[in-house]
């Protein structure tokens, strides 16, 4: 048999299908393993995000897509994550919003952003702007907002901003019915 596929030249890719098909395998079992892993540690970052926005935390829910914050029995306040399309993909933000809607803090919990560049949007300079701010007030400076831009990252600022206020908008109005 090994002859006849030689001879009509499909040796190489009989040869090749079993090698993919039995790397596709190994990789499905390995992650059996691991996605539980990346999940618990996924958890474990948000958990520390939620903790430095509401240090008073005692307790947290998640309800659909809104973690609401606990203090005993007291609700304090509410955070979601706010996913945004910046300059080189992907920006996760986990916002921190209090009782009256006003912004907490936010934290950046992933981004695929120029390091030295646009990967300032994780500094405090910048995410500090957001602290107090409502919707209304949600656009960079050069927009008629409160947000000033990082130099030469006007993109990924004006990510994370359209980002945040978009989904603001959307979780105030889950909140309010």
């Amino acid at each position: 048999m090994l002859e006849r596929l030689k001879s009509k030249g499909s040796y190489p890719i009989v040869f090749l299908t079993l090698i993919v098909l039995i790397s596709v395998s190994l990789l499905l079992y390995i992650n059996s393993f691991t996605s539980e892993i990346v999940e618990a540690q996924n958890q474990a970052k948000v958990k520390a995000a939620l903790e430095k926005i509401f240090p008073e935390l005692t307790e947290f829910k998640e309800d659909g897509e809104i973690y609401i914050i606990y203090e005993n029995a007291d609700i304090v306040g509410y955070t979601f994550i706010a996913p945004g399309s910046g300059y080189s993909g992907k920006i996760n933000i986990l916002v921190g919003i209090n009782k009256d809607h006003t912004i907490r803090d936010v934290a950046i919990l992933s981004h695929t952003e120029t390091p030295g560049l646009g990967s300032k949007i994780t500094e405090e300079a910048f995410t500090g702007q957001f602290i107090g701010l409502s919707t209304s007030d949600m656009a960079l400076s050069k927009d008629g907002g409160k947000i000033d831009a990082i130099t030469g990252a006007t993109i990924s600022s004006r990510a994370v901003t359209g980002a945040i206020q978009e989904k603001m908008i959307e979780i105030i109005e889950k909140l309010s019915n």
